[in-house]
């Protein structure tokens, strides 16, 4: 038990990368609904765990991590080439395959309350799809700006 409890607190509580990502993802959820409330949205308690919103928590985690790796390890590391090119990867998927697919989730639930009208005898069942799933350009941007924060903040306090 005391070796477990060792590698923790050598290990894990010293691994700046994987704090500083972790701590990025968690301020980007807990800003999101106040952000949304600042930007004209009522104040919805779902947007502390869910997809979309301002600032990218997808984008500020693996700015974070790459960041951290880049000070910790150097931009010649392995670690830190693998961390860009996966940085790259879901930011570019965040702005792009998901926001698509939560444009066309909108256009399918519009079909469906169309639908809904037409069939008023209840044998349709009107499900909405979630249609937050992806980020704007500007949403995206704000998570690799929180990212770059915490992640040379962090870094330097943990190391």
């Amino acid at each position: 038990m005391n070796s477990i409890i060792k590698i923790v607190n050598d290990d894990f509580l010293h691994n700046a990368p994987l704090i500083c990502a972790i701590i990025a993802c968690v301020l980007a959820q807990v800003v999101k609904p106040f952000i949304a409330v600042v930007m004209g949205y009522k104040f919805d308690k779902h947007m502390f765990i869910t997809t979309g919103g301002m600032p990218s928590s997808h984008s500020s985690t693996v700015t974070a991590l790459t960041t951290s790796i880049a000070i910790s390890q150097g931009v010649g590391s392995v670690a830190f080439a693998i961390s860009l090119v996966f940085a790259f990867i879901v930011m570019h998927d965040a702005m792009g395959v998901r926001q698509e697919a939560g444009k066309q989730a909108e256009v399918i639930n519009e079909w469906s309350k169309i639908l809904s009208q037409i069939h008023e005898d209840g044998l349709f069942n009107q499900e909405h799809l979630k249609t937050m799933l992806g980020h704007s350009f500007s949403q995206v941007l704000a998570g690799l700006v929180l990212g770059l924060l915490v992640g040379i903040v962090g870094t330097y306090l943990i190391i």
